[in-house]
């Protein structure tokens, strides 16, 4: 598949989201980027649909924390643009990109002591100026944020004494106070045991936003993807719904393990079953 394929991911769900304009969004145009004379990205190109949720697949060092990086504008591309609604993001202003596009990453820690409430109100940050105290639209969608995630009766909890899930539900809550349309999260069920990988992708896939999360697992990106984008080296070698892009001879040509796809669910989604690598089958 050419990079220009990748223009596909991210396509209407099959709960029939808003059709958006062909430059509503946020959209990455044949990026590149470089870092050590290395070639970390070559000519990707993603254009998620509205309210779609859109999984990064690819194995270690493939480009997909660099690609989220871009996206977000946290890095420049060294070639190609990304742009937000049409406009390139390197004519917005970082409280403009912050007001529309927010970023989970995969582990976020801290010495300074602060509370639940205190990290989700850090998402008002871009909606409000330096030194102004809250505003009730900003205290209003604190506590939207945190009834979404359901953290209500921890306002008062110290980040230090969170679980490992509990970190990544604070983290999304206080992406969600940016009041974002774009949602990126970087392996956010790294570390997670399997009931809370599946409950933040749930909560993940629930919200009204166009979410772009980078995975490993490949059944959690076939259970809650709607499109999927596959990278290899840097380049894009897939992209599509789940049924089309999990194949066997596609993850044994990128990942380098051999598997056998079979179709489950009531909506025909694909499992992997690992069978091994080379010669050696997988343990039992």
């Amino acid at each position: 598949m050419t990079t220009d394929s990748a223009r596909t991911a991210g396509a209407t769900r099959s709960t029939g989201p808003a059709k958006a304009a062909p430059d509503e969004g946020l959209h990455a145009h044949r990026v590149s980027r470089t870092a050590d004379n290395r070639l970390i990205l070559d000519g990707v190109s993603i254009a998620p649909a509205k309210g779609a949720t859109v999984g990064l697949l690819g194995p270690n060092g493939s480009g997909k924390s660099t690609l989220l990086r871009l996206l977000a504008g946290v890095l420049a591309p060294a070639s190609g643009v990304v742009t937000l609604d049409g406009s390139p993001l390197a004519d917005l202003s970082r409280r403009d990109i912050a007001r529309r596009v927010a970023v989970v990453e995969q582990q976020v820690d801290t010495q300074v002591e602060l509370s639940v409430l205190d990290v989700v109100r850090l998402g008002r940050t871009p909606h409000r100026r330096a030194w102004t105290p809250a505003s009730p639209a900003d205290e209003e969608a604190v506590r939207d944020a945190l009834d979404r995630t359901g953290l209500t009766g921890l306002t008062h909890r110290s980040w230090h004494t969170l679980s490992g899930g509990e970190r990544q539900r604070v983290q999304i809550a206080r992406a969600l106070a940016q009041e974002p349309r774009e949602l990126l999260l970087d392996e956010p069920t790294n570390h997670l045991d399997i009931q809370h990988q599946l409950d933040l992708l749930t909560l993940v896939t629930s919200l009204p936003v166009t979410s772009v999360v980078a995975l490993h697992d490949l059944n959690l990106a076939a259970m809650y993807c709607d499109q999927l984008l596959v990278l290899r080296e840097g380049r894009v070698v897939a992209g599509g719904t789940p049924g089309d892009v999990l194949t066997e001879q596609l993850i044994t040509e990128v990942y380098g393990v051999r598997a056998a796809v079979t179709r489950e669910g009531p909506d025909d989604r694909p499992h992997v079953r690992f069978l091994g690598t080379g010669g050696r089958p997988a343990p039992r």
